[in-house]
Parts: C-alpha cells; sequence; structure tokens
C-alpha cells in the first residue's frame, strides 16, 4: 500500500490543482496595466503544494506575490519569463526559482507526459524562516531579497539537479503530506521547506559563475560574508589552515583594513538589505549577523551610519 500513496497524492493535488481559485489583480507600472496573481489558498495556509500533470494551462505572462519554486518531476514543461519576454523549456529534474513580482507563465499542454510540483510560499514566512537558510550565499540572498527593494523585479533561477540529489525524495515527501493532512503537516512543510531550500542554496553554489581566480585575502573575505553569524579569526584559520595571526595581518596588508572593519561592513551591508527588504525586527537581524544582543547590533548600526535601526522603519517586538 505504501508504494501506491504517492502515485494517489500526485493525482489528487493535479485534481486539485485544476479546480484552484486563481485570481488576479491589476496594477499600473510605467502607464501599462500589469497582471498579479493573488494567493491561491486560504489565507492561513503559509505554504502550498501544487502538481500540475498533464492539464492544458496556457497561463499569460504576469506576475505574483508569492515565491515558488517548480521541479520539473517528470518530462519536460515550458515557461516564458519577462526577460526578453522568452520562451524557456524546463526539462526533468530541472527547477525554476521566481521572486514575488518576477514575470512568469506556465505553458503546458495536456498531450505533453509531464508532472510538475510547485512549492508556493507566502512572503512573509520567508523572511521570517527561510531567509536565514539562504543568507550564507551572498548572491542567492540578493536574489531572494531583491523583490523588496525592486517591486517588479525579473529574475529567476534555473538549474538542474543531479540524479543523487535528495531534492526529489524531499518533493514526494512534501506532496504526500499535503494531500494527506495531519495535525502537524504546518510545521512539518516548514521543515521540509527549509531543507529544499538549503539544497538549493548549496546547489547554487556550485554552479554560480565566479569571477576568476580570486586572492587568498579575497577568498577570505567572500567566507567571510557567507558566514556572518559565526565568523572569527580562528575559524577562518581552522578553514584555510592558517594561523589567525597570519590572516590577520594578510587582510591588513593587502586591503589596508582589519578583520573588525571588514566584518563590520559586510554585516552592515547586510542589514541595510535586511531592513529595507524584510520586517524582520532588531532581535532576528541580530542574530542574523551573529550578534549576541540587539542592543549591540543597535550601537553599531548607529555607529555606522548615523542613524539607529528605528529610524529605518525596523519593527521591534
Amino acid at each position: 500500500m505504501a508504494d501506491k500513496v504517492l502515485p494517489l497524492a500526485i493525482e489528487k493535488l493535479a485534481k486539485k490543482f485544476e479546480d484552484l481559485p486563481w485570481e488576479f489583480n491589476t496594477v499600473k507600472r510605467d502607464g501599462k496595466n500589469e497582471i498579479i496573481r493573488l494567493w491561491p489558498g486560504n489565507s492561513e495556509e503559509e505554504i502550498m503544494i501544487c502538481v500540475l500533470k498533464q492539464f492544458d494551462f496556457f497561463e499569460e505572462l504576469h506576475r505574483q506575490d508569492y515565491y515558488f519554486i517548480n521541479y520539473a518531476y517528470e518530462g519536460s514543461y515550458r515557461t516564458i519569463s519577462d526577460i526578453r519576454d522568452n520562451v524557456v523549456t524546463i526539462n526533468e529534474d530541472e527547477c525554476y526559482v521566481g521572486q514575488p513580482f518576477c514575470g512568469y507563465g506556465i505553458r503546458q499542454e495536456k498531450d505533453t507526459p509531464a508532472i510538475v510540483i510547485g512549492v508556493l510560499i507566502q512572503k512573509e514566512l520567508f523572511y521570517r524562516d527561510f531567509l536565514p537558510i539562504v543568507s550564507s550565499s551572498p548572491s542567492i540572498f540578493r536574489f531572494f531579497i531583491d523583490p523588496q527593494q525592486n517591486e517588479f523585479s525579473t529574475e529567476y533561477l534555473r538549474f538542474a539537479f543531479p540524479k543523487n540529489s535528495p531534492v526529489r525524495k524531499l518533493l514526494e515527501l512534501m506532496v504526500v503530506e499535503y494531500a494527506y493532512p495531519q495535525e502537524e503537516t504546518g510545521e512539518m512543510l516548514k521543515t521540509l521547506t527549509g531543507a529544499l531550500l538549503l539544497q538549493i542554496a548549496r546547489r547554487y553554489k556550485v554552479i554560480a559563475p565566479t569571477s576568476g581566480n580570486l586572492t587568498v585575502s579575497e577568498q577570505i573575505i567572500q567566507y567571510m560574508g557567507e558566514h556572518l553569524n559565526e565568523v572569527s579569526l580562528s575559524s577562518i584559520g581552522t578553514h584555510f589552515s592558517y594561523h589567525p595571526t597570519y590572516i590577520s595581518n594578510l587582510l591588513k596588508n593587502e586591503t589596508g583594513r582589519t578583520f573588525s572593519e571588514i566584518l563590520l561592513q559586510l554585516r552592515m551591508e547586510r542589514a541595510m538589505m535586511l531592513i529595507k527588504g524584510t520586517t524582520l525586527t532588531n532581535e532576528e537581524i541580530a542574530a542574523m549577523l551573529g550578534y549576541s544582543n540587539s542592543s549591540n547590533f543597535y550601537k553599531a548600526f548607529k555607529g555606522y551610519y548615523g542613524k539607529s535601526p528605528r529610524e529605518y522603519f525596523i519593527k521591534d517586538k
């Protein structure tokens, strides 16, 4: 019976997908009307799992007010993006990650043998629970935070996972959990979504283009940016197999700045992105940046920018 649960869950969610209330709003942008898709689930739902299977689904280019991850579970499907208005084919085991407000539209024909699993995430949940997961990679962090700074961002991520990746199994677990909910389903979906985002961030690090050969000091600074919440001279020394004193001298000689000065700059740049792009509190931002308490973060921020976090509309708990 267990081996039948997944196919039954896929069929159940595929049928539910056809009946979802796809609603839209229209907003003005540069004198033109923009179509915005609204959250298709209940307002209490923070995560939705959708399955598109052999169903005529032709969407015009639109935007949406949530994050989404679409995975080609079987076969391939087509999508149109806002970047050069191009149609892209997403092949089996490929993942398409969209930001809120990015231009998007699925083009799927009934006769095409394909199954697409979609994970939809409310923005508020993403900022509250999942942003720390992707914050270790500055480039992918900027991708996820950009929509709040640029309301009509047009970016998306698209890449394939290797056959031995756990992503496929994670999505299967999410499909079954969502199709047959239990008392703890909400928390279970959050846990599985966190694991999925961690896999996405890990994969992105592997395939993301680099700026060429980096010097040792540049590698160290990059490492610092990826570990802002726990980095120290000692941890850097362990990672690069150098004595902490050597690292300290190297940074000073090659950059003209001390380790502490570089770390402060990195933390403050990240703090400003979080302040402008999310509704996270002082305490939450302080923890993400490695400060022991919000008071220390407050002092560092005001000393660096000349203004307190409150003046940038951080909502305190």
